[in-house]
């Protein structure tokens, strides 16, 4: 997320938005069908590990085992018109509009209006806006034609409203903030092929759902009950009401979905400009102008975070602390509550992308999506146990959180952050492990963590465990951040893309070596020419969704503003093919003017393919012309039926 964008009303598009279709499912699973089937999912990548013997050493230019992936695809061109309105995919693929702001999630759902009049009420049983992060759980009695499409829905926009976000006297209306709390959130959809082989949208179905910011969810792990969680609202500390931001995600063998919560602390104020706790200050909540907010503290105390001594627990002061976290939601149980992990730390969280070894220990990678911020890994104190719900369940409460080193001579280190080691100890402001976690990004900086150009989504090659991540951009990379060997580039506009091996390829291990598998942009000066993203491939800038197909396909989603003078050469948004071997990038999808690219995920079969296109600047995917911009999962598939990039 970058701001919120004041959008315009414009669009002509041949495409027609997918309306609500009923589908009839024949049969409905177990959770251990399902739960064997995202195991299967995980081990791909453990099993091919042990057949090419690939176990560890030097990364020797990184490398990837096995064959080269074909990308037997034509590279769609560059689109730079100022009124761009749709999406291009190659010659042999069909792209159409399949999941849109407004559109039904419960069977009750008012039908989406144009002049964007649907109550608060109506926007918790529809789509929220501005889709981002998903992905698709298949049903085992037909993975390749039946499951629950999952979607994050990270902020508003002032289009949620028909005249935008009003103000009456500096205050927002209560009606229009349930609104946005309402849009934020989550929708989990049953989706099914018809007879005739589409997909459609199931309406209605038993497992459709709207999580949002009016939603109550469960506290567990480390910071359950601990006093930084306690407000005046909820003086045990254990329950916190909604999720806010939600960006990229992941997933789990036991088949839950990871929500991950980004840039929750735009949400709240802070009006003491005396408060300097950590816990505040190290995440920028702040004083700030409220026209550049939500500024929903106007309208609901709880988002006022400055402290009231008059009441218990200092009043709402330590609502911050119980956002930032990963949020646990089990697509099979629509009655289950979210779960907060608090075991993962508290940061501006892209992703949790997860890693499996072959003796159930696993490792959660993710970034802070800031400048100068870092990367971390979660590794669980349990393992995997393939069938044994019980044991799975709360996996994620408990673990040790790290944070990464890289060092210039390509090796790396797992810094991690336990209380009492390493200066995080009472002295140095932690107290106990709840502070550490609370404030990881201050107990990052004491251990020396590696600042990076915004690091966001994480994928792991499912041919040999690699982990590659996205550094989407950093214009102040050698003025406030230094320049490094993980981070070489002065005023960098366009961001890089790294990639590592973890030691023996073992997922615990505290070290690791790396290199940087491109510099996105043009051609640089000085660099060599099989690090950047023209070379060898489609030159684009400001990489950020990444995510792995099962052939070791690397897909590269992009996020930059097209209307900046610097990105004119690179066109509209743009999804990318790469191959990890040889570094060809090949241009797969552009979206229309304004838009982010985000969101991925596959069938199993990879024969159909949905990404996200978030804020565009005119009214895709709406047919009239007139109707305002509608965020939308967009559908690919092959038209002689193929897999995805061949």
């Amino acid at each position: 997320m970058k701001k919120i964008r004041q959008q315009h009303d414009h669009f002509h598009h041949t495409l027609e938005a997918q309306g609500d279709v009923s589908v009839n499912p024949s049969t409905n699973p177990s959770l251990d069908d399902v739960i064997r089937l995202r195991r299967r999912g995980f081990l791909k990548g453990s099993l091919a590990l042990a057949v090419s013997g690939f176990m560890g050493g030097s990364l020797s230019g990184c490398a990837s085992g096995g064959s080269t992936p074909s990308q037997g695809f034509k590279a769609v061109p560059i689109q730079t018109g100022e009124d761009f309105d749709t999406v291009v995919v190659p010659p042999g693929y069909t792209a159409r509009p399949f999941f849109s702001w407004g559109d039904a999630v419960l069977a009750d759902a008012p039908a989406w209006r144009a002049d964007a009049g649907n109550s608060w009420q109506d926007q918790l049983k529809q789509a929220g806006q501005n889709n981002d992060g998903m992905h698709f759980f298949p049903f085992p009695d037909n993975p390749n034609g039946r499951g629950l499409l999952v979607v994050n829905h990270e902020y508003v926009n002032p289009t949620l409203h028909r005249d935008g976000f009003d103000f009456i006297d500096g205050k927002r209306p209560l009606e229009q903030v349930r609104k946005e709390q309402a849009a934020h959130g989550v929708s989990v959809i049953e989706i099914a092929k018809d007879p005739a082989g589409q997909w459609q949208r199931v309406v209605p179905s038993r497992w459709n759902r709207r999580v949002s910011n009016l939603t109550e969810m469960e506290i567990r792990g480390p910071l359950a009950g601990h006093d930084l969680m306690k407000t005046v609202d909820d003086p045990a500390g254990k329950t916190v009401i909604g999720t806010l931001n939600n960006c990229s995600m992941g997933y789990t063998p036991w088949g839950t979905y990871l929500a991950c919560e980004e840039n929750w602390h735009d949400y709240f104020v802070n009006r003491d400009s005396s408060d300097r706790r950590t816990s505040h200050r190290r995440y920028g909540i702040l004083d700030g102008e409220l026209a550049d907010k939500y500024a929903w503290n106007t309208a609901e105390p709880r988002f006022d975070a400055t402290a009231d001594r008059g009441q218990p627990f200092g009043g709402h002061v330590q609502e911050p602390h119980r956002f930032g976290w990963v949020v646990e939601i089990d697509p099979f149980d629509p009655d289950s509550r979210p779960i907060k992990r608090t075991a993962f730390g508290r940061f501006c969280r892209e992703g949790c992308t997860a890693s499996l070894g072959d003796d159930g220990r696993m490792a959660f990678y993710s970034g802070d999506d800031s400048r100068g911020e870092y990367l971390y890994k979660f590794v669980p104190e349990g393992r995997y146990i393939e069938g044994d719900r019980e044991h799975n369940r709360h996996l994620l409460d408990s673990g040790t959180l790290y944070v990464a080193r890289f060092d210039g001579d390509g090796r790396g280190v797992w810094l991690p952050l336990v209380h009492g080691e390493n200066g995080l100890t009472r002295a140095n402001g932690f107290a106990d492990q709840g502070e550490v976690l609370v404030n990881a990004r201050a107990a990052a900086d004491r251990l020396g963590a590696t600042p990076m150009d915004r690091p966001e989504w994480v994928a792991v090659d499912p041919n040999n465990r690699e982990v590659y991540a996205t550094l989407t951009n950093n214009h102040k990379r050698g003025h406030a951040h230094p320049i490094n060997a993980a981070n070489p580039r002065h005023d960098n506009h366009h961001g890089q893309i790294i990639r590592w091996r973890e030691q023996g390829a073992d997922v615990t291990a505290t070290r690791f070596t790396w290199d940087l598998f491109l510099l996105a942009g043009e051609a640089q000066g000085g660099h060599p020419d099989h690090l950047t993203g023209t070379i060898n491939g489609d030159i684009f800038s400001s990489p950020d969704g990444l995510a792995f197909d099962a052939a070791g396909r690397l897909w590269i989603e992009t996020d930059y503003d097209d209307r900046d003078l610097l990105m004119e050469n690179m066109g509209c948004n743009q999804l990318l093919c790469a191959d990890p071997q040889s570094r060809e990038v090949r241009r797969f999808l552009v979206g229309p003017r304004g838009c982010e690219i985000t969101g991925i995920t596959f069938t199993p079969d990879h024969r159909t393919l949905w990404v996200n296109i978030q804020h565009p600047k005119i009214s895709y995917p709406a047919s009239d012309g007139v109707t305002r911009p509608r965020s939308t999962t967009v559908m690919i598939t092959k038209e002689d039926g193929g897999v995805i990039g061949t």
